[in-house]
């Protein structure tokens, strides 16, 4: 009998610890890009770089009073998921084909940018409803599911 992690509550465990590179004030989310279980790339929430992070300036959605889920383009912020794709860029890594692990479940946004770059399933250990969001995933083919994990 095997009583080792089974892989994908590994890859979203290492996506959780991801997420706490984060700088994000209002959530912390990590994600990880896996294709024949070997991680191509690791992205979390935070600002680009040499920019000041939210931890030290504070966060500009919070000053604005804008809701969580609205508005995604007044952030200082680049979403993990969008840091997966551009780490891969960045080191030459095509992520096409392969299943992104994400402690949220995409936004519109970066679901749209899931689709192009060729991700062919998603996992996320959190739900963030948007029903736009699924239409696409279910009309491009993209798998996804709720993977719960442990809290405790």
């Amino acid at each position: 009998m095997d009583n080792r992690l089974p892989w994908p509550e590994y890859f979203m465990r290492i996506a959780v610890l991801v997420s706490e590179r984060s700088t994000c004030l209002r959530r912390r989310v990590g994600a990880v890009a896996v294709k024949d279980k070997r991680i191509l790339a690791t992205g979390y929430n935070g600002v680009p770089r040499n920019l000041a992070h939210c931890l030290d300036v504070g966060c500009l959605r919070e000053k604005l009073g804008i809701p969580s889920g609205q508005r995604h383009e007044l952030c200082r912020g680049l979403h993990a998921e969008q840091n997966v794709i551009i780490q891969a860029a960045m080191h030459g890594m095509n992520i096409s084909g392969c299943t992104l692990y994400c402690t949220t479940q995409p936004c519109l946004i970066c679901t749209k940018m899931l689709i192009n770059v060729g991700v062919s399933r998603i996992v996320y250990g959190e739900s963030y409803p948007d029903e736009l969001s699924q239409g696409m995933l279910d009309e491009a083919g993209v798998a996804y599911e709720l993977l719960e994990m442990d809290k405790g």
